[in-house]
């Protein structure tokens, strides 16, 4: 069954990325007949789609598989969280998708479902039984709901950067591009993360440290990359691999802290190696090299499409990350709210969207500021599931 569900996983995955290309087609491509344009773009965007139906099924049958053979819904830890949230983010395309009928959504979408996907096959795959503060149906009532709105953000996010890149004049050097580059720029650091993971993954590569001593209890920790910040009061065992740069600082506990924070610099660094590379290769921003993907659509569409999805991840992610993960929190840990990291951040993430929605509504921000309000939003998202969960130690650490 495990073995099963690995494969279904894998179907969908490759599955996705075939229907990102056949949208990136629709949209791009050279006609190869005697369709016109319109045709060709409709003709590939429903085969795009069609996939991308296919992969959802098949990621479907990755979590059923996964609730038989672990005997409770995945979702426990990081790698079955991030696979459903693509899980969640292909669902918010879908309907998405159904009700707008734009091509180039998917183009935009899908690759944010892959970059999710990937970045959870670099974490454990195995099954493991769950921890005491995890044995309850609410797992699977909390982190679903939650999931399922992050989900619908990240439509909101990838509408609110077709729009910018639409709008934004890429011709010169403005504030506007510049924050724009630096949002896709982080883009590919989470590329980056994937690809130095399963690099040095691949490669074998390990470094031991030994910790300890002097009355305290000695531990081994292993880095499975070159270690840019070493652990605290550590000392390097495996010979002929890199010393470390610096020590990881002393207010980031926990004795994998300084691994956490090393894989978060390979990132930053290999992100921006990408771009420089694409950068030099081009001779053009980012956004001047997809601006013609989105040059045709109508910006009001796409502003309102970002708008819908986010007013419909709103009160899911509410009921899940606030409403249902207190309610879990007081019978788990006997309180309701304990400034935990991941409850603050959580915390953030709703009050920001709540300030989206107000001033959309209230003040009349359209346009340009709320597309920029749902980008950075869902970056604050990314910040929760990438800076809290790998670095900074809190009760939610067992993700």
């Amino acid at each position: 069954m495990i073995a099963l569900s690995g494969n279904l996983l894998l179907f969908a995955f490759i599955s996705y990325v075939l229907s990102s290309i056949a949208f990136v087609i629709s949209v791009t491509g050279k006609r190869w007949s005697d369709r016109s344009p319109e045709q060709h773009k409709n003709r590939w965007g429903w085969i795009g789609f069609g996939i991308a139906v296919i992969g959802f099924l098949f990621q479907t049958g990755f979590i059923i598989t996964r609730w038989i053979a672990g005997g409770h819904f995945p979702t426990s830890n990081m790698f079955e969280f991030m696979a459903f949230l693509a899980y969640s983010i292909i669902l918010a395309f879908i309907i998405i998708f159904l009700v707008y009928r734009i091509t180039v959504i998917g183009a935009f979408v899908m690759p944010v479902g892959i970059i999710m996907l990937a970045y959870a096959s670099v974490f454990p795959r195995e099954i493991q039984p769950l921890i005491p503060a995890l044995q309850s149906y609410w797992l699977k009532i909390h982190v679903t709901t939650a999931a399922l709105g992050e989900g619908a953000f990240a439509v909101g996010f990838a509408a609110g950067l077709m729009y910018l890149v639409r709008t934004v004049n890429q011709e010169i050097s403005t504030r506007s591009t510049k924050w724009l580059e630096a949002t896709l720029c982080m883009v590919l650091m989470l590329v980056g993360f994937i690809i130095t993971t399963m690099g040095f993954s691949a490669s074998g590569y390990q470094a031991t440290f030994q910790t300890g001593g002097n009355g305290a209890p000695m531990s081994e920790v292993i880095y499975q990359m070159p270690a840019i910040a070493g652990p605290q009061d550590a000392t390097l065992v495996t010979e002929g691999v890199m010393k470390p740069l610096f020590e990881t600082p002393s207010w980031m506990q926990g004795v994998n802290a300084g691994r956490k924070l090393n894989t978060l610099l390979w990132s930053i660094l290999t992100g921006l190696i990408l771009y420089g590379l694409i950068r030099l290769a081009t001779r053009r921003r980012l956004g001047q090299l997809i601006h013609p993907l989105v040059r045709d659509l109508d910006p009001e569409t796409i502003d309102e499409i970002s708008y819908r999805a986010i007013a419909i991840g709103f009160p899911i992610f509410t009921l899940g990350a606030l409403i249902f993960a207190m309610i879990w929190a007081a019978e788990a840990w006997g309180r309701f709210w304990g400034w935990d990291p991941k409850e603050v951040w959580a915390l953030i993430t709703w009050l920001f969207y709540s300030a989206y929605l107000h001033l959309r509504l209230s003040k009349g921000w359209q346009g340009e500021r709320s597309a920029w309000m749902a980008v950075i939003g869902f970056i604050v998202v990314m910040i929760t599931l990438v800076f809290v969960n790998l670095v900074i130690v809190g009760l939610h650490s067992y993700a």
